[in-house]
């Protein structure tokens, strides 16, 4: 059997980073495959991960008593990561301590993101210096460098010499596209391309109806619109993994597992997170998502192609909208454009596999 390694941000503090990880891990298991995470380290990394989990709404500081309740989510983070299959542990600035592999499947996640404030320029995910017979990627993103802006020529050369590409939103396409001059297959999340493979903790909210809430830094029309709808229909506002002071309690110690769950459980989904609309659609839940400054092209792009772009709301959007998106899942057409796209995902899958 061919050895493969899975090289993502796995050891991202991050609910969205972890489950794609995993479920790329047990996807390609679903497909014959017996992959492995490439475990990369850098202190420089892990000092920049902590601090962000420990004071993730900078400039604002963590309340004291938000200290512990974060640690406590750092401890479940790690506790889950040691459940994934990993290489032998090598160093991010100098991949050429990788173990060989016959296949390396660059991403999830933005692994090409040049803007990233820690892993951006890192050359090992632009497949630098990896030894491998064959190198691909699978929905990769450029996360928030726009198309606009093009690719200087020191990566796109790099990028040219993947065997396969496929990215999961329009922005990285058109990248490819134009300045890598590539073809890239539109694919899923792995989240939604396997969700058979999540599996959920205990959710402490089991007993009682709530809305969820995702992510952080929301615009205060976004707040009062999902305030005033929950206050009508008595429903608490959760919010997980980050402090939301307009939410009516936070769960900020939430692991990857109780995450799952807790957004499984909801009446409904209030993010601004790409993830929080991933889970909210492998879950048929209703959501409402708002688009934000670093998030903007992931979340619109995967909005369009899933057919949910009413999902996203604006400063326009009437209250009347909101009643709707919250109280009823996504429509029809949007399972099917999934599973549309599920199959051309598997058939890329299977092709660079083989």
């Amino acid at each position: 059997m061919a050895k493969l390694g899975i090289l993502t941000f796995h050891r991202c503090i991050n609910f969205g980073s972890f489950w794609q990880a995993r479920c790329l891990v047990h996807g390609l298991r679903s497909l014959g495959a017996n992959p492995l995470v490439l475990d990369h380290h850098s202190s420089r990394v892990t000092r920049a991960e902590w601090r962000c989990a420990m004071q993730p709404l900078l400039p604002a500081r963590t309340p004291r008593a938000d200290i512990p309740r974060y640690a406590s989510k750092i401890r479940k983070f790690q506790s889950a990561l040691a459940s994934l299959p990993m290489s032998a542990p090598f160093a991010l600035d100098d991949p050429a301590g990788a173990e060989e592999c016959d296949i390396v499947v660059v991403g999830s996640d933005e692994v090409w993101n040049l803007r990233h404030p820690w892993y951006g320029g890192c050359s090992v995910f632009f497949g630098e210096s990896l030894a491998a017979k064959k190198i691909v990627s699978y929905a990769a993103t450029f996360g928030n460098h726009p198309a606009a802006n093009g690719l200087e020529p020191y990566w796109a050369d790099r990028l040219r010499k993947f065997d396969a590409i496929s990215v999961r939103d329009g922005n990285s396409r058109a990248i490819i596209e134009e300045d890598v001059g590539r073809e890239a297959t539109l694919v899923l999340d792995p989240c939604l391309q396997f969700p058979e493979t999540i599996s959920f903790g205990p959710n402490a909210l089991a007993s009682r109806p709530y809305i969820a809430v995702y992510g952080h830094s929301f615009p205060p029309w976004f707040q009062h619109a999902v305030r005033h709808l929950a206050t009508a229909r008595s429903l608490p506002l959760v919010s997980f993994g980050y402090r939301n002071d307009w939410a009516d309690e936070q769960w900020l110690d939430a692991g990857p597992y109780e995450f799952a769950a807790g957004i499984a459980g909801a009446e409904a989904v209030a993010t601004n997170f790409f993830h929080g609309c991933v889970f909210s659609l492998l879950n048929a839940k209703p959501f409402v998502t708002a688009l934000s400054h670093y998030r903007s092209n992931k979340v619109a792009d995967l909005a369009h192609a899933a057919g949910a772009e009413r999902h996203v709301v604006s400063q326009e959007t009437p209250q009347a909208d909101y009643e709707t998106l919250l109280a009823e899942a996504p429509s029809a057409a949007v399972a099917h454009r999934l599973a549309e796209l599920r199959r051309q995902s598997r058939t890329y899958l299977t092709d660079v596999l083989a």
